[in-house]
């Protein structure tokens, strides 16, 4: 009797382990999807056609990725790893009068669901705006698109006169008609190495 509750009891045993075990594999597997699936870097992509309510066409195109800028102004502040490219064009509603630009990302910075970019025109049509730098924001609705906001450092100004610091833009107060972009935030570490104070602001004395 007694060795027959043992085995029983054995069996059991065996049992739950096994259902232990597979719920901790299917636990780790979960993980490792998750972590293949998760963003390695910030990144702003997409491309998405503005509103105008009298039918001009405004269009953005991004393909961005890293953080900060890779070639920093400041003597001796550590280099990002912004690289990418973007596009625009502003056309009237019957499409014969217009121009667009297209050109490299210098900088990108990420912050939640926005995204601040600068890059420099390397094509474009506009009498002289190859050359300059541009800046954009964008803020992710999370959606299809139809939350999206678009804005751009030449909203008040001329883009062949204007002196665009990097990584600095206009508040996204466009609105998308169609199309979509996609923000990723992904915070790298703090290039003085001190990662807690960037991820507890207390502790650096910071107060929010």
């Amino acid at each position: 009797m007694l060795r027959s509750t043992t085995l029983r009891t054995s069996v059991v045993g065996v049992a739950a382990l096994a259902v232990i075990g597979g719920l901790a594999v299917s636990a780790s597997a979960s993980v490792s999807d998750e972590a293949r699936k998760a963003p390695k870097e910030s990144s702003l992509t997409g491309s998405a056609k503005m509103f105008r309510a009298d039918g001009q066409q405004v269009r953005f195109s991004f393909d961005a990725h890293g953080f900060a800028p890779a070639e920093p102004d400041e003597p001796g502040a550590p280099a990002g790893t912004s690289r990418g490219t973007f596009r625009f064009s502003h056309y009237t509603a019957d499409g014969t009068q217009g121009a667009y630009a297209e050109g490299r990302i210098d900088c990108l910075l990420t912050g939640g669901p926005v995204a601040t970019a600068t890059g420099v025109i390397t094509r474009s049509d506009l009498p002289g705006a190859i050359g300059k730098r541009v800046g954009f924001t964008v803020y992710d609705g999370k959606g299809d698109g139809r939350k999206d906001r678009v804005g751009y450092s030449w909203a008040v100004g001329s883009i062949p006169t204007m002196e665009v610091p990097k990584c600095l833009s206009a508040a996204p107060y466009e609105t998308v008609e169609s199309g979509d972009f996609k923000v990723e935030h992904v915070l790298p570490p703090n290039p003085s190495g001190n990662t807690e104070k960037a991820e507890n602001p207390e502790k650096a004395g910071i107060k929010e």
